[in-house]
């Protein structure tokens, strides 16, 4: 009997005791490889001894002081490592709790933006089909999975969709990168006209998708052409980057691999490594100054916004990805990660695609690699490679709907970016094992 709401209230959860390097140990006495960095969070894996010393110093200074009255020497000397490290344009960071927080203060930092500007009549959010980018209802609102929309709809603001860039779904057979690139970033520029070259306050992205596609990345220049019409227009681009970035695809930022730089960036997850719940917003300095010279505050807040125990685990954790030079690990390992996917998965005739960059990468489930045609929703086979995965010592991060948000499913690797060769070899033989074991099954054995 558990008084905690879970997420589900079917089964039960094994306790987690312990972690250690790229692995969690529940009370059992089991261990599993945290393949997927739980939701590609745990970037230096667990119990990394710098990062817990650095939270040990903050909490023997301080451990809570409201923004309203303070600043802390941890917040500030975050803002100043982060914007050291950003694209060039980027002046300021503003410091949440984690990636949805973040996403709701973009949203809002662009909209006050305009008004300050003297655009009110500015007043919509274009994003793409099959993103996602949070579950607080702006956030909800902006992405674009229908089934976690559903329910949710009566009360979500309006926004806008188009199509994603995703190559292995909407490209056609004789269509070029180049070509295709083009055709998906159009799609934009057709929507705010659309809409009215001067209705619309944003274009928000996930540099590479995430969760609910499985580690898309963008194809060519699509996103260069995105920036361009965006700037066309005088749109803001928001990129969201809360799972993609802080290294994850190689370097710190996913869209330094674009060339491109957005007016507004959401990180969270690899910025803390999971050892403090931190996100935050990266503002360009026109919209800095948009404030400064006009109300003179950003109209918004929380709670634990700048907390001093996040900043101190954020900084540390980037401190160690500086100093032990992860990125280039991420890179090499990444690479190795792509080759054994290959080989353990270019020839199983129900893996479709494998895709991604760096330590962030996936593989799309088919029932049919020649015609692409998906599993039945109905057999749930994300939700058995997952139990698999986990009976085998494995955690990866199996989601459904892929094209859609009701058709596909994929299975979303992100490995701490300690992790070794030894360990990647490890993580793709027990994920082959358990889609093997997954397809096996009676009721899925005839459709396999």
């Amino acid at each position: 009997m558990t008084h905690l709401l879970h997420r589900t209230t079917k089964g039960s959860l094994p306790i987690a005791v312990g972690g250690k390097g790229i692995q969690i140990f529940d009370s059992d006495g089991r261990s599993y490889i945290d393949a997927s960095g739980g939701a590609a969070v745990s970037c230096l894996g667990h119990g990394h001894p710098d990062v817990i010393a650095a939270l040990h110093e903050q909490l023997d200074r301080i451990a809570y002081a409201h923004t309203g009255f303070f600043s802390t020497e941890a917040a500030e000397r975050l803002a100043d490592r982060l914007v050291e490290d950003a694209p060039a344009g980027i002046s300021h960071a503003y410091l949440l709790s984690g990636g949805s927080e973040a996403v709701e203060a973009a949203l809002k930092m662009a909209r006050q933006y305009f008004v300050e500007k003297g655009e009110p009549r500015r007043r919509h959010v274009i994003a793409r089909r099959q993103s996602y980018h949070g579950n607080t209802l702006g956030a909800l609102a902006t992405g674009g999975n229908e089934w976690r929309r559903r329910q949710f709809q009566p009360l979500l603001i309006e926004t806008h969709h188009i199509d994603p860039c995703f190559a292995y779904r909407h490209q056609l057979p004789d269509e070029s990168d180049a070509d295709y690139a083009a055709r998906a970033a159009q799609a934009l520029e057709d929507k705010i006209l659309e809409l009215g070259s001067g209705e619309v306050i944003a274009f928000v992205a996930e540099t590479v998708v995430g969760a609910t596609a499985g580690a898309v990345p963008p194809v060519a220049d699509y996103l260069k052409r995105v920036r361009a019409i965006c700037d066309r227009y005088g749109v803001l681009l928001i990129l969201d980057e809360v799972m993609c970035g802080m290294g994850r695809t190689g370097t710190l930022h996913a869209c330094e691999q674009d060339g491109v730089v957005p007016d507004l960036m959401t990180i969270a997850k690899a910025l803390g490594g999971g050892y403090q719940p931190v996100g935050a917003v990266l503002l360009g300095q026109h919209i800095f100054d948009a404030f400064a010279n006009g109300s003179g505050f950003f109209q918004h807040g929380h709670t634990y916004m700048g907390h001093p125990m996040a900043a101190a685990a954020g900084l540390a954790v980037q401190e160690v990805i500086r100093r032990d030079h992860l990125l280039d690990n991420v890179k090499a390992m990444g690479m190795h990660l792509q080759r054994r996917l290959g080989e353990r998965f270019g020839n199983n005739h129900h893996v479709g695609d494998i895709r991604g960059r760096g330590l962030f990468q996936a593989i799309e489930l088919v029932a049919d690699r020649g015609s692409k045609e998906p599993f039945d929703p109905a057999l749930k086979l994300n939700v058995r490679i997952k139990r698999e995965a986990m009976n085998n010592g494995l955690m990866v991060y199996p989601m459904g709907g892929t094209i859609d948000g009701v058709r596909g499913d994929h299975v979303l690797l992100a490995p701490p970016f300690i992790s070794t060769s030894q360990d990647i070899d490890a993580i793709v033989e027990r994920l082959g094992d358990a889609v093997d074991a997954a397809l096996r099954a009676p009721d899925l054995a005839g459709r396999a």
